[in-house]
């Protein structure tokens, strides 16, 4: 029975394989297609029935068998061009993935062999959007992606992963890797941004421009007011930028020492909901939401920045581990709030990681909530002194809502 259920799921992967190439290609006249339905779960079963065969008698009659199948499709398709013209390679690959699917289910990979199929299939049948993605696409993004890559998979492999300098505080493999960590959660905000528009709405502006930059988004949208009336739904941007860094801490905290997360809750909790409620209030009215205006957020995977945070963080991981000799708890408090004041990513990771060695997950939290804090009151006081009074009259009063309730959390660790 076993055997037979093997073979059943190979020709079952043929079949699934073959209704969305029938489906593709059903007006075409009967015998014009290279495969349809009955062909693609006879080469499933046929790669199920060889993979049996080499069992038996060694694996390279399947090797054997392949090749055979993909001469034959090859002339299939030599042919086809001939009287279509159609270049596309997709049924043939197609036929071949599914000849391998079906060899891995006879030989006891059903689950991977199945899973297989359902990705081939969806894939195959994305035809129009992946088209459509790809003609919309902007050669900006695409680079990027391909630069986080590079900063991923070429770069970081390749770096020693143990510690170097005084107190053995710069290891190149970890602060590379936080570097693609924070370029990572940038990038997805960016992507966003540039996928709604950032004249669709300030409000989703404001949530994805903080991923990127919360203060660079707080200047932009702050200089935006010289352009419109909107202010106060331009200052609800603002604020949901600001709350946007909240929950962005926390996923940095996960990544980095999961164990710090329970203690982190509380505090950024309330400071998210306090600046949510914050943006909601101010975004009552019935305003339009949109603005003539740009929002020149910085491609976060250009290298020059992406190196700049590398070396801002390593001083940062530099000075923790100094200023935590010279003056101890004290001095990790003083070094959050002087890098609260330009950024808190660095500081955020950098005391997570430290948090693996002997340093107080209390001091962590702490530290960590007063760079946010800082950083929250030094993002409204940007935005009073960039937009005016009228902004900066909305803005602050939310932002010290957001001040009390970390003040709050942070009573309670």
């Amino acid at each position: 029975m076993e055997l037979f259920l093997r073979l059943g799921l190979a020709l079952a992967i043929g079949l699934l394989v073959g209704v969305e190439r029938g489906w593709k290609k059903r007006e075409a006249p009967e015998g014009s297609r290279i495969a349809g339905i009955r062909t693609f779960g006879l080469i499933g079963l046929l790669g199920g029935l060889w993979a049996l065969l080499g069992q038996e008698l060694g694996n390279i009659l399947l090797g054997i068998a392949f090749t055979m199948l993909a001469l034959l499709m090859i002339v299939a398709y030599v042919r086809g061009v001939r009287v279509d013209r159609d270049v596309g390679i997709t049924s043939v690959v197609a036929a071949l993935v599914t000849f391998a699917l079906g060899a891995l289910a006879v030989q006891g990979y059903m689950a991977v062999a199945a899973a297989g199929a359902v990705v081939t299939t969806t894939l195959l049948s994305l035809k129009p959007a992946l088209h459509r993605w790809l003609r919309n696409v902007e050669a900006l993004p695409l680079l990027a992606g391909l630069k986080l890559l590079l900063i991923s998979v070429v770069v970081l492999p390749v770096l020693p992963n143990q510690g170097y300098g005084p107190w053995q505080a710069l290891n190149p493999y970890v602060i590379w890797w936080m570097v693609v960590l924070i370029a990572s959660i940038s990038f997805a905000g960016y992507l966003a941004i540039k996928t709604v528009g950032a004249h669709r709405g300030i409000l989703l502006t404001g949530l994805f421009g903080g991923m990127v930059s919360s203060t660079a988004t707080t200047i932009n949208l702050a200089r935006l007011v010289k352009r419109t009336r909107l202010q106060a739904i331009l200052a609800a941007g603002i604020v949901v930028a600001a709350a946007t860094m909240f929950p962005r801490m926390l996923l940095e905290v996960a990544v980095v020492n999961v164990a710090l997360v329970p203690k982190f809750i509380l505090p950024l909790g309330l400071m998210t909901l306090a600046a949510a409620g914050g943006a909601i209030w101010l975004a009552r009215r019935k305003q339009s939401t949109t603005v003539d205006g740009e929002l020149p957020l910085r491609n976060p995977m250009e290298l020059l920045p992406a190196l700049g945070f590398g070396l801002l963080l390593a001083v940062i991981m530099l000075l923790a581990e100094a200023f935590r000799a010279w003056l101890g708890d004290t001095g990790i408090y003083v070094l959050a709030a002087i890098s609260g004041i330009a950024d808190v990513d660095a500081i955020t990771l950098s005391l997570a990681r430290m948090a693996h060695d002997n340093l107080a997950h209390e001091v962590v939290v702490r530290a960590t909530i007063l760079a946010a804090m800082v950083n929250t009151a030094v993002k409204g006081i940007l935005a009073a002194t960039i937009a005016g009074r009228a902004i900066g009259l909305r803005v602050l009063t939310p932002f010290a809502i957001t001040l009390v309730f970390g003040g709050v959390g942070l009573y309670f660790i």
